[in-house]
């Protein structure tokens, strides 16, 4: 698992012994087309690597509607977010196809950062610009549907 790890590009990076101390906390997990990874609200103990397929990120709404924000491929890392303190997913991620994915336990990589504060740091920075990045797409996705609903008048 090791040079899986190396090849991402928000983990590329660390040291090798950083990396083989997430590979001994990650297992390689496969799934179904429409299998759900977590549901929004549950537990956040890990963060994911998509290695084979495409995972959507999903707002669940009201009557099984969802807005999708975000369909990711290989090499993406998306779930618990280390940077900050949420216990919770924000999310659900569900495989469109079939999938395998890394999962990694976050404390693992929370211990490395806080052992090496300026490898922390580094990465605290890519995984905050990706999520962000995930945040301003959102963003203009909804602005989108904002901005074509048909305006009523009285």
């Amino acid at each position: 698992m090791a040079e899986r790890l190396i090849a991402q590009e928000v983990l590329g990076f660390l040291r090798p012994e950083q990396v083989n101390a997430i590979s001994e906390a990650a297992q390689r997990i496969s799934f179904g087309a429409g299998d759900t990874v977590y549901h929004q609200g549950a537990r956040a103990d890990h963060f994911y690597v998509v290695l084979e397929g495409e995972v959507t990120l999903r707002i669940p709404g009201k009557g099984g509607v969802s807005i999708v924000i975000d369909e990711l491929t290989k090499g993406e890392m998306f779930g618990s977010c280390v940077c900050f303190a949420m216990d919770s997913y924000a999310l659900t991620a569900q495989c469109a196809t079939d999938s395998v994915l890394l999962k990694i336990e976050s404390a693992a990589l929370k211990g490395l950062m806080d052992e090496d504060l300026k490898m922390g740091y580094a990465l605290q920075i890519q995984i905050s610009a990706l999520y962000f990045g995930r945040y301003i797409d959102t963003a203009q996705k909804l602005q989108a549907i904002v901005m074509n609903l048909p305006i009523q008048s009285d």
